[in-house]
């Protein structure tokens, strides 16, 4: 087959069949358990067409995943071909526009073309026979013999750590958090062998109190290898068997995406170097087909969990495949009838996912073939809202914010926020696809509840947002969640930045937030207010304190007071709390974007920030990956290195006592003792000398 082959199909088709797939893993201490929203799936039907011109007849070899029939122009005669897996047509020469029909009600209609000067990807369009035709779609799946069928998932096999016998069964121990399949070697004799699962010691031996079990039935009369036939996602399990059954070893084949840690951070901080690295792990478990919320629970694709997620991989894998499939799946298919897992607000982190995506990688063909979606979801939020232009959840949504106790009723300050925002991002994506009409329409929608929004909650003498409006009554409660958007969204002046600080971020009478997401917002809404330093302690304890009680991996919840007897406990189950949770990597981007101080200012890092934090750290090493390379820095007291990415202008920005030394470039004054250094040069490492 020429290299320029791959599988094609109907776009959007392959993330929303792989959603639909994976989302339906998760089980429960053995039984299924599907998500409470509605799974869409791929089109059964699809018809794909290429025009080609040929001087002479020529052979084009063909697959299809599904039945599939090829016609020539406006003819309804099919072209003969061979029922193998393998096939080809002849085409005749001449000026022709070929169809080929694909059904398929198993897997996603898709084809394979290779020859005659059309193989199957650019240049292919296909209809769901809806009347519009699109440009076919495809991935990597580049060798005829392998069509779109299953994940490419790769595989290590691990031995464990250590072993030893518990409860009438061994306790087995892989050292870390991880995900896969259990082998048995040398498996003996006939019966059952007992596996259960345990991101804790505590859960792996609490028998069918744990949140996942497996059963082998073995017939080992002959020494051979038995795999579980599910992944599972543990640090230790406890086995037991028959007295009849007898195994040799046992190892685990760790199931994961390859992809490359692009990014890194050391310092003169031993305990932020370990929690970075354990971030990055915990990252990396959840960034798979899509990135989940954990492996354990729920190992479903929730939209606030991947804003986070795809925040903090830009700062460490840069794996941008995993966001777009994303995506594509959270946004599922039209009609609209529901928010995004029917929760308002991840509504809302769906179109600022979208921005964050753009900003990161300048992917604009991404954003014009997902535009559509974009304004029939937003019209969807804009039909939602009540009479005075704000949304309220209505019976069947969820309004999630956070889990800590508040008034979910009414309009909540923090939800008009992130509706403000989504606004913004559809009039700016209308903007960069020159859609002045939507540019002028979401514009002015934004404007409108932005003022009306300060208008509503906004309590000058208290400095501070107040909650919401429930049966036009004021919630006049103050908690944090309305402030940090606010900062975060540059939607504040000087003065109220400066009140909601310190009356309200940092003031210990407001409600503490005991989840890594929204200490996520909470931190990130800090370190733009200039709190750092404060945020690295909070970090070294937040973080570090799930350490010292044994982490290798972050969890979904971390409460400091409890006992560690309690740690596990959520939803009302002893061990249904995910120890593995992509959220609770955020250390990732806080060090790399406020700490390292590396962020893009216009999209694809065409021009970007250097504003390493001076002053928390005796010394700082680190680097930044970009579509254009990676940009690496190096502090101490004496000096700053930053070896710029392959294209694109950075501002290098930081202080002195007096005036530094720069090995190239001219320096400007700033106020404050800062100054500031153009990176121009592409690829090139900038020098400067500190002046005490």
């Amino acid at each position: 087959m020429t290299e320029h082959s791959q599988w094609i199909w109907y776009p959007g088709d392959y993330e929303i069949w792989l959603h639909q797939k994976a989302s339906v893993l998760r089980q429960y201490r053995g039984y299924i358990c599907p998500p409470s929203w509605r799974l869409d799936a791929a089109y059964t039907s699809v018809k794909f067409r290429r025009k080609y011109e040929l001087a002479e007849p020529a052979e084009l070899i063909l697959s299809a995943q599904g039945d599939f029939v090829a016609l020539l122009d406006s003819d309804m005669t099919p072209i003969p071909y061979k029922r193998n897996p393998v096939t080809s047509i002849r085409l005749p020469a001449g000026e022709h526009t070929l169809s080929i029909n694909v059904y398929n009600d198993r897997e996603i209609p898709a084809l394979y073309a290779a020859g005659a000067g059309i193989d199957s990807g650019n240049g292919w369009e296909v209809t769901a026979l809806n009347g519009s035709w699109l440009p076919a779609a495809h991935w990597n799946f580049d060798e005829i013999e392998h069509p779109p069928q299953a994940f490419p998932f790769s595989y290590k096999e691990c031995d464990p750590v250590s072993a030893e016998q518990r409860d009438e069964g061994e306790l087995i121990d892989f050292g870390r958090e991880t995900f896969g399949y259990v082998e048995f070697h040398d498996v003996k004799g006939n019966g059952g062998i007992q596996l259960y699962y345990g991101e804790s010691r505590e859960e792996a031996l609490a028998g069918q109190l744990a949140e996942t079990f497996d059963v082998l039935d073995v017939d080992g009369s002959v020494a051979q290898v038995w795999r579980t036939p599910v992944t599972r996602a543990f640090r230790y399990i406890h086995i037991k068997t028959n007295d009849d059954v007898e195994w040799g070893s046992v190892k685990h084949l760790y199931e994961f995406l390859p992809m490359d840690q692009r990014g890194s951070f050391r310092s003169s901080d031993g305990r932020l170097n370990d929690i970075w690295e354990l971030s990055a792990h915990t990252l990396q478990l959840s960034m798979r087909e899509f990135l989940y919320d954990g492996m354990k629970r729920d190992r479903w694709v929730w939209s606030g969990d991947a804003n986070l997620g795809f925040l903090i991989n830009n700062y460490v894998f840069f794996e941008q495949d995993v966001t777009k499939r994303t995506l594509i799946a959270l946004r599922g298919k039209n009609p609209v009838d529901i928010h995004i897992n029917t929760i308002m607000d991840y509504t809302f982190y769906w179109f600022l996912s979208c921005y964050d995506y753009y900003l990161y990688t300048g992917d604009l063909t991404f954003i014009r073939s997902n535009y559509a979606n974009m304004l029939s979801l937003m019209e969807f939020c804009l039909n939602r809202r009540n009479d005075k232009g704000m949304m309220e959840g209505y019976p069947e949504d969820w309004v999630f914010v956070d889990w800590a106790p508040m008034e979910r009723r009414g309009a909540l300050t923090a939800e008009q926020l992130l509706l403000c925002r989504s606004m913004e991002t559809v009039a700016y994506f209308a903007r960069e696809l020159e859609d002045d009409r939507n540019e002028r329409k979401f514009a002015a929608l934004a404007g409108e509840l932005r003022e009306r929004i300060f208008q509503s909650f906004w309590d000058e003498e208290r400095g501070a947002f107040l909650h919401g409006v429930w049966n036009e009554e004021l919630q006049r409660d103050i908690l944090k969640y309305p402030s940090m958007f606010g900062v975060r969204f540059g939607y504040l002046n000087a003065a109220q930045r400066e009140a909601v600080k310190t009356g309200v971020l940092m003031n210990e009478s407001v409600q503490k937030i005991i989840t890594p997401f929204m200490r996520f917002f909470e931190l990130e809404a800090l370190c733009e207010l200039g709190e750092e330093e404060h945020v690295l302690s909070e970090i070294r304890n937040y973080w570090g304190g799930m350490i010292d009680l044994g982490a290798t991996s972050f969890w979904e919840e971390y409460d400091p007071n409890l006992p560690p007897e309690l740690q596990y406990d959520m939803y009302g189950d002893k061990y249904r709390k995910s120890l593995a949770h992509a959220w609770g990597a955020a250390p990732i981007y806080l060090i790399g974007k406020y700490i390292l101080g590396v962020q893009p200012v216009e999209a694809g890092y065409s021009r970007y920030t250097v504003e390493p934090k001076q002053g928390v750290l005796e010394w700082m090493e680190g680097k930044v990956p970009t579509p254009r390379g990676d940009i690496a820095i190096y502090m101490d007291s004496d000096r700053i290195v930053v070896t710029t990415c392959s294209s694109g202008v950075g501002t290098l920005v930081f202080g002195s006592e007096g005036m530094p030394e720069a090995s190239e470039g001219k320096l400007t004054p700033l106020e404050d003792n800062r100054y500031e250094l153009l990176l121009e040069k592409p690829d090139y490492t900038y020098e400067i000398k500190l002046n005490h």
